[in-house]
């Protein structure tokens, strides 16, 4: 047996674009689809098959991997390549779509007759292309043979945590590793904005951290992309995030937890969104510090 084979790559935005150049390095048959084909078309060039449709792009896939915006975007999409799905593929759902989301994507597995692994990441732009992508992986043992070649293309560590993907509980903790990445980064833009306010030279505060437990790796990525003016292209963006942290707080609520720090959190990035930064990695929820337009980047010379 041959651990090659078709992948189909349905919505190819930052995390999914990347995960197809690596299923395609590592010699699979990629056949890609996106909502906004120009999005799609520059994997052509790496030797992606790009389909007109969902359906087109299913044809033949013995995996499809979704990453999409949300859970309804995802079924919708699903519904349209239904007619060329075959029984019996797997199916990597890798959009962070929300707990009762997972619900209704395993649903329509069942009815389709496909193997379904709830199946998020960690990892921003940086990572998905270098295929170093942490998957969080739930779905029957039978056929992880299947999928295993596909989160080996673009991860480098995979966490299984369940073998019912319908349970959702890969989801469960990538929503609970998210609530600590957005809270970091809306941080650090605090950090950043508050600094600014009382005219203190950001770096000053890095060097009374520098060394200690609070000092930490993320916080200085992040804040480097506002000092250094490294918002875009996108790692992450402002409007994924909003939509990541609302999932959150929606989680919390249903299960008995209120999540403060989290709703806060969507404030900001909508916030910032409105703004006309949506499209700009998350840490420029910084601006939404500022009334707009008045935020200015803080400069480590300040």
């Amino acid at each position: 047996m041959t651990d090659k084979f078709t992948v189909s790559v349905l919505g190819t935005g930052i995390m999914g674009a990347a995960m197809a150049r690596n299923l395609t390095k590592a010699g699979h048959s990629v056949r890609v689809w996106n909502r906004t084909r120009a999005k799609a078309e520059p994997l052509a060039a790496d030797g992606a098959f790009v389909a007109d449709s969902p359906a087109e792009a299913v044809q033949g896939a013995a995996v499809v991997l979704t990453m999409l915006y949300d859970g309804p975007a995802t079924l919708d999409v699903m519904r349209a390549a239904a007619p060329a799905l075959g029984s019996g593929v797997a199916w990597m759902q890798s959009t962070t779509a929300g707990i009762e989301a997972i619900t209704d994507l395993a649903g329509f597995a069942r009815e389709h007759g496909l193997v379904f692994y709830d199946a998020p990441v960690l990892g921003t732009r940086g990572p998905a292309e270098a295929g170093q992508l942490t998957v969080l992986a739930a779905g029957p043992v039978e056929g992880r043979q299947t999928v295993t070649p596909v989160f080996d293309a673009v991860g480098a560590r995979t966490v299984w945590t369940g073998e019912d993907g319908g349970a959702g509980t890969a989801t469960r903790l990538k929503l609970v590793a998210n609530s600590w990445v957005l809270a970091v980064t809306n941080a650090a833009g605090e950090v950043l904005a508050l600094s600014k306010a009382l005219d203190v030279d950001p770096q000053r505060f890095f060097e009374v951290i520098e060394g200690g437990p609070l000092d930490m790796g993320y916080l200085r990525a992040k804040s480097g992309l506002v000092l250094n003016g490294g918002l875009s292209p996108a790692q992450f963006s402002v409007a994924t995030a909003a939509k990541d942290a609302r999932l959150i707080v929606e989680a919390g609520e249903r299960h008995g937890a209120r999540l403060d720090v989290a709703a806060a959190s969507a404030e900001r990035f909508e916030r910032a969104d409105a703004q006309g930064h949506g499209d700009e990695d998350m840490a420029a929820a910084y601006f939404a510090s500022f009334e707009e337009g008045t935020a200015v980047r803080p400069l480590p010379h300040e």
